[in-house]
């Protein structure tokens, strides 16, 4: 449960505003912080609960890896399955998205026959990953034209179905594009292709706590996202997806005591195996877990703070991310890029022509704004990037605006 000043302030959360909710938080009160998209920000009581663990551990660490920590990890596991819409079989932890991609990319045997689909908005660590991988095993990366500004999301689809062909073997989709900030339309992209023999790896780095999520209804055979981004736990939690049927071939990139394990299913007695999917994963090396094990306590914590629980909270986040473009449209004086419908707490707007880099250090250095200035498509096109959190105001946006059109006038 809550703990101290922030705990009793979010007990009776109905009665708190925007710049109230701030004090649950540890950002700096002289920063205009409009940027949870990138790292997150962790709530007060979600440290101090990772702290109490931190403590838990080095107090007795035998007892806290040898003993306790495989029932402290499947709990939290059970609670993120839930709430991720998945058994909690098919999960495992990573320390953010890039690793779970990374770990199914280096996995699977990929040939010079083979080709590799994703999207001209792919995010680029991961997009990194996929060409060092096809370099090594001579697979095509082809790429998947999706249009921005775009009006609807049978833009999405139309090309990407366009670039399958007999040799496509796996699609690696964003869920959530970080340079537009677009939700694309992921289950019928993964239906689609599906239904085209081709296997989907998706990159759902946002989606957790700003969508509401099913794997299972989704069906991508692969599916990896963020703990630390909209659900707030503390930085290094992350999940990896794997359909049950593909799980023997998924290895992590560091190999340890779960390669031959005696406890793996089919060798342990009846009862007490384990698959070594997980065996693999949950046990890479000595580390501090606690990141994964606070989880848990992030989902629950942020599901309190508004009386509708996660479903308030993400369609505020939404609602204030879609007012926030229209003033911020408004006040430029450009038209929104993409509908409605494909934003979550994102969202994106454009701006003139210049350097994005003089552009982002002037917000920081002159009106201490907090924001990313996205080079796209390419140098000198350039877009702001707003992200909507129950910390923030619409105040704080019309705050931005402002100081844009001062940066644009000199």
């Amino acid at each position: 449960m809550p703990h101290g000043k922030a705990g009793a302030q979010a007990d009776d959360s109905s009665k708190l505003q925007p710049s109230d909710f701030r004090q649950l938080w540890l950002l700096d009160s002289e920063v205009t912080f409009l940027n949870h998209g990138s790292f997150g920000a962790c709530p007060i009581p979600v440290l101090e609960f990772q702290q109490t663990l931190r403590q838990r551990l080095e107090q007795q660490p035998l007892l806290f890896f040898s003993r306790d920590f495989e029932t402290l990890l499947d709990e939290t596991r059970q609670t993120l399955a839930k709430f991720v819409g998945s058994a909690s079989e098919d999960l495992v932890f990573v320390p953010n998205a890039t690793t779970g991609v990374n770990a199914v990319l280096r996995s699977l045997p990929f040939t010079p026959n083979d080709e590799l689909l994703t999207t001209n908005q792919e995010y680029n660590a991961c997009r990194n990953a996929l060409d060092f991988v096809a370099e090594r095993t001579g697979a095509t990366v082809v790429i998947a034209d999706v249009p921005y500004p775009i009006a609807s999301a049978d833009q999405v689809i139309e090309p990407i179905l366009q670039a399958v062909s007999s040799k496509t073997r796996l699609a690696l989709l964003d869920h959530i594009t970080s340079q537009t900030g677009l939700v694309l339309p992921i289950a019928r992209l993964v239906q689609a292709l599906t239904q085209r023999g081709v296997e989907t790896l998706v990159d759902g780095a946002h989606a957790p706590g700003m969508v509401p999520l099913s794997l299972h209804d989704i069906g991508a055979t692969y599916y990896t996202g963020n703990c630390h981004k909209w659900l707030c736990s503390p930085k290094g939690a992350a999940f990896l997806y794997v359909q049950r049927d593909r799980q023997d071939a998924i290895r992590p990139l560091t190999i340890s005591h779960g390669a031959n394990s005696p406890r793996r299913v089919g060798v342990a007695p009846l009862g007490e195996g384990r698959s070594r999917f997980q065996l693999e994963f949950d046990w890479m090396g000595t580390d501090d877990p606690t990141a994964y094990l606070s989880v848990a306590k992030a989902i629950e914590w942020m599901g309190l703070l508004l009386p509708g629980g996660w479903a308030e909270l993400r369609a505020n986040n939404r609602d204030k991310a879609i007012a926030a473009r229209t003033l911020l449209c408004d006040l430029l004086q450009v038209e929104p890029p993409c509908p409605e419908e494909m934003l979550g707490s994102l969202a994106t707007i454009p701006l003139p022509d210049g350097s994005y880099t003089q552009l982002q250090n002037a917000l920081w250095d002159e009106f201490q704004i907090e924001v990313p200035i996205v080079p796209y498509p390419n140098p000198p096109k350039r877009l702001v990037r707003i992200s909507a959190q129950l910390y923030n105001t619409l105040d704080q946006y019309a705050y931005l605006g402002r100081s844009l059109l001062t940066l644009f006038a000199n």
